[in-house]
């Protein structure tokens, strides 16, 4: 089989291997290809736990801005930072 790439990936393709990621070619595209089956052959059942969980959490009203959200991350951040 030969495979033809647009530049920009096949240049990327070839720094990953020479940067050690992958042994060859060869196996990048096979992780790939690996990679993306695994995506597409997904059914996501591992979520529907977190998804009923955040359902339950809007029903009770536990919920929150988005701005809300962000100011305390960005103040947990930041108390990280200064350790």
């Amino acid at each position: 089989m030969n495979v033809t790439l647009p530049p920009g990936q096949l240049e990327w393709l070839e720094t990953q291997v020479e940067a050690g990621r992958f042994g060859s070619d060869d196996e990048a595209l096979a992780v790939a290809v690996a990679d993306l089956k695994s995506m597409r052959d997904d059914d996501l059942e591992w979520a529907k736990p977190y998804v009923e969980e955040a359902r339950a959490s809007v029903a009770r009203g536990d919920v929150s801005s988005g701005d809300d959200f962000l100011a305390r991350l960005d103040a947990r951040l930041e108390a990280l930072r200064s350790r």
